[in-house]
């Protein structure tokens, strides 16, 4: 169980980043792209973070990913400026597709409903 400080941390982490990507990074891969920072995971020493994105447009997701892989040390450049950590994480963008999974799900049990008031 990560600790409250470490809990605060992964939030204003996940914040600055939602900022900076929505915002700052110019790369047309990752600024023409529809992106959500969905969970932030900080290890303990403040080392590494593993930062879980959700992209919804499904051809872009590798050119997505590799915008932000090369935006990586400008955006661990940002966090070092407006968060006060003794050490900057380095952080592993990691695709999650949780969020995609619920829309397949919710769809699948509304066309099971429809077909079912059909009969």
């Amino acid at each position: 169980m990560a600790s409250q400080r470490l809990t605060r941390i992964n939030e204003e982490i996940r914040r600055e980043l939602s900022e900076i990507i929505r915002t700052e990074i110019k790369d047309p891969r990752v600024n023409d792209t529809m992106i959500s920072v969905v969970h932030v995971d900080t290890t303990n020493d403040l080392k590494t973070s593993k930062v879980y994105i959700s992209i919804l447009e499904e051809n872009k997701k590798t050119d997505a990913m590799a915008g932000l892989h090369a935006a990586q040390g400008y955006i661990r450049k940002e966090i070092a400026r407006r968060i006060n950590l003794r050490n900057t994480p380095e952080f592993i963008f990691k695709l999650d597709e949780s969020i995609e999974y619920g829309l397949r799900m919710s769809k699948m049990i509304n066309d099971v409903m429809k077909d079912s008031e059909d009969k």
